[in-house]
């Protein structure tokens, strides 16, 4: 379940703009990103979110997984009826980022993943860092933290830098810290890099120990539609070391591009579309069924299908939708899908087709594709014709 976020929402002198929504490290508050801020509110509104367990956001009792997380960020994105958003996560964050892109790709307009993997080293550090923060608190982590943040010629230059990131790792809650590790510790994406299709800016640090460039490699050679970047000098906190020339690249990538708009607001279209003849053919109740049963696993089937069969193939002119439901009614018999031909019967019904022509579709189909599926058939639709006789009679 998902909680409520603090954040900050910055808008754009444009009324129109796109949302850019900033996600960051285990550690952090959303003060990590004043950095980015001003430049990108020049063009687009943003929302910087503080972690559940982090900043101001509530600290609910562990463990988390990067999918809770990432549920957090939706639920902002949904409270401010936003449908779809520039993501940009640094560590963590990258990792929620990910998750968004691969389980929600029509909720990102791009990626931008800054010092982060998909996946975090070996499980168990992270388990022993959650022990060690529930034990110890966050406190007794911070100096380590804080030395992969920045380098040390950074450090030395501008120790109040250091102190002020230091202090911010240090006020974490020990609860919320340690549960971000432990979802850290579950987290492995690199089987699922190839479904990410979202346009993707790569950023890493040079000299960062916890997300080196080969990480960053793994990403970008996962990704189809991704440009890498390596920034030198530059730990963990890239955005902060390299504070404009990180800004330049979010804003370059972001940039409208004719191309890539029409990429995305063409997978928006067809969704939309194969959405509504979706529910002319099968009813709303069905598809409202469907969409609640709808889980992080299946919902990249469910996009695929409600833009490929119902966004393309159903809505094209050349065949009307009565004769498209006798086609499906003949072939779900002859190949005997039973499920999906037991819901086309009673779509087929709602919709006004008559006994009779479903009987001569399934004594024809057994002319062709044999008797034993359209015997199956009959049944089915016996069934479905009784249901709606009683359902008419009460």
């Amino acid at each position: 379940m998902s909680i409520e976020l603090s954040y900050d929402f910055t808008a754009a002198p444009a009324p129109s703009a796109p949302t850019v929504v900033l996600i960051g490290s285990l550690g952090s508050d959303r003060s990590m990103w004043d950095p980015q801020i001003g430049a990108l509110a020049a063009v687009a509104d943003v929302i910087a979110v503080d972690l559940r367990g982090h900043g101001d956001s509530p600290v609910p009792p562990g463990p988390y997984s990067v999918g809770d997380l990432a549920a957090d960020v939706l639920a902002v994105l949904d409270a401010r009826s936003i449908d779809s958003a520039h993501v940009v996560g640094l560590s963590i964050g990258g990792a929620i980022a990910q998750w968004l892109a691969v389980h929600r790709p029509l909720r990102v307009r791009s990626l931008t993943l800054l010092c982060t993997s998909a996946r975090f080293g070996e499980p168990q550090a992270w388990r022993d860092r959650a022990e060690a923060a529930r034990a110890d608190g966050t406190e007794s982590l911070a100096d380590a933290v804080t030395s992969r943040w920045f380098t040390s010629a950074l450090a030395v230059r501008d120790p109040d830098l250091l102190a002020r990131h230091r202090r911010m790792i240090a006020d974490t809650p020990d609860e919320g810290y340690a549960s971000c590790c432990e979802a850290l510790a579950g987290w492995d994406n690199r089987a699922d890099l190839g479904r990410i299709t979202a346009r993707t800016l790569i950023v890493a640090g040079e000299q960062d120990p916890a997300t080196p460039p080969a990480e960053a490699r793994i990403l970008a050679d996962g990704i189809a539609r991704s440009t890498m970047h390596v920034l030198s000098p530059a730990a963990h906190l890239a955005n902060v070391e390299q504070a404009g020339e990180v800004s330049r690249l979010i804003l370059d990538h972001i940039s409208p591009r004719i191309d890539d708009d029409a990429y995305e607001s063409g997978r928006r279209a067809a969704h939309e579309a194969g959405m509504r003849v979706r529910r002319s053919v099968l009813g709303d109740a069905h598809v409202d069924r469907s969409i609640e049963r709808t889980t992080e696993f299946t919902a990249p089937f469910q996009d695929f299908i409600t833009r490929t069969a119902w966004g393309d193939v159903w809505a094209r002119a050349g065949l009307d939708h009565r004769t498209r439901r006798l086609l499906t009614l003949a072939i779900l018999t002859a190949v005997g899908n039973r499920h999906e031909l037991d819901m086309h019967i009673r779509a087929a019904l709602r919709a006004g087709l008559s006994a009779d022509e479903l009987s001569e579709v399934f004594l024809h189909t057994a002319v062709y594709a044999g008797v034993p599926n359209s015997n199956a058939a009959f049944v089915m639709a016996d069934a479905a014709l009784a249901e709606s006789k009683e359902a008419e009679s009460t």
